[in-house]
C-alpha cells in the first residue's frame, strides 16, 4: 500500500470515487462504478500498488490475461452485452487500474478514441477506418522507424 494513493486506500478510497468493490483474488481487485455512463463499467486494479502496466512483474504480470478474461465474461454476463471494451489511462492516477465498459449499441460509449472531427472510411475488404481530421496519420517512415525498434528490442533476449 502507498500512503496517498486513492486506490491503494480500499474501501475509504472506493466510497471517493463512488464505486464498490465486488471481487478480488491473491493479485487482483475489481470494483464497479455506482456513477458511469454504462451499465456495469468497472476497474480492475493489482492490489499491490504498481504505478503502470509496464511496472508488472511478478504473481499479477502471469495473472493479468487470465484476470481480465474471467472478469470480462462475468461483465457480459452481468449485462448482456457482446463486448467488454478495456482500455487504461496512465496518468491520472499513479496506480495501474484496468477500465472494463460493457458495450451495447446506442450507450454512451464508441469505439472511436481519436481526438477531433471522425472521418469513416468504408474500406473494400467491409472493415471501417476511423481517423481524425485535425491530427492525421504520422509519417509511415517514422512508424516504420519504431517498428523496428520495438522488434529488436523485444527480440534482443
Amino acid at each position: 500500500m502507498t500512503r496517498g494513493c486513492i486506490i491503494c486506500a480500499g474501501r475509504e478510497g472506493d466510497e471517493a470515487l463512488h464505486r464498490v468493490e465486488v471481487w478480488r483474488d491473491g493479485e487482483w481487485r475489481l470494483t464497479l462504478s455506482l456513477d458511469a455512463e454504462v451499465l456495469g463499467f468497472a476497474y480492475l486494479e493489482p492490489l499491490r500498488h504498481i504505478p503502470t502496466i509496464a511496472d508488472l512483474d511478478g504473481a499479477e504480470a502471469r495473472s493479468f490475461g487470465a484476470a481480465i478474461a474471467r472478469v470480462s465474461r462475468s461483465l457480459k454476463a452481468a449485462t448482456g452485452t457482446e463486448h467488454v471494451y478495456v482500455y487504461i489511462f496512465g496518468d491520472g492516477v499513479a496506480h495501474l487500474h484496468v477500465h472494463l465498459a460493457p458495450h451495447r449499441d446506442g450507450d454512451a460509449l464508441n469505439s472511436q478514441m481519436i481526438r477531433g472531427e471522425i472521418v469513416s472510411e468504408k474500406l473494400p475488404d467491409g472493415f471501417e477506418r476511423f481517423y481524425s481530421r485535425e491530427f492525421p496519420a504520422l509519417p509511415e517512415t517514422e512508424q516504420r522507424q519504431v517498428v523496428e525498434k520495438v522488434r529488436r528490442d523485444l527480440n534482443a533476449a
